[in-house]
């Protein structure tokens, strides 16, 4: 019986994602984007100039997480059999970066269904960043598409 992957998600259903962030992390993810801001690479600059305590990890490396902890939400859903569509992310609403994420810092990111629109075919997340004290680093609404399949009969 075909069926829509909205079939299988749930309001209030809630995902984490875990980690340490790390120098490799800021070095590679600035390596893959260009940005080589000195917040993020140099910390004699940082120390110098800045009341930051260090350098700090980039925002878009934040929605990277964000994006990690929406795989995990739907990766109990995308190989059940029959599915008419398939999820795309269409973007992130309201991202704002509450305060700066130090090298050695653990995020946690909380990733909770917030709504579900069956007509338009998407669900939303309602997403927070928090840091290993429980202080609230970043947030944004996540959007998911669920993108019709050219035949039901598609793997």
């Amino acid at each position: 019986m075909a069926r829509s992957g909205l079939d299988f998600v749930e309001v209030g259903s809630e995902f984490t994602f875990a980690k340490t962030v790390g120098e490799t992390d800021i070095v590679l993810f600035a390596g893959i984007t260009g940005d080589f801001g000195d917040n993020h690479i140099n910390d004699q600059y940082v120390r110098e100039k800045s009341n930051l305590g260090g350098r700090i990890a980039h925002g878009a490396l934040m929605v990277g997480y964000m994006s990690a902890a929406s795989t995990l939400s739907i990766a109990h859903i995308i190989h059940q059999p029959d599915l008419t569509d398939f999820p795309v992310s269409a973007g992130y609403d309201k991202v704002r970066f509450i305060r700066p994420v130090l090298l050695g810092d653990t995020i946690t990111v909380h990733y909770v269904i917030k709504s579900i629109d069956r007509q338009r075919g998407r669900d939303v997340a309602k997403v927070e960043i928090v840091n290993q004290r429980g202080e609230l680093v970043a947030v944004a609404d996540h959007i998911m598409c669920w993108a019709k399949k050219l035949s039901s009969g598609d793997p």
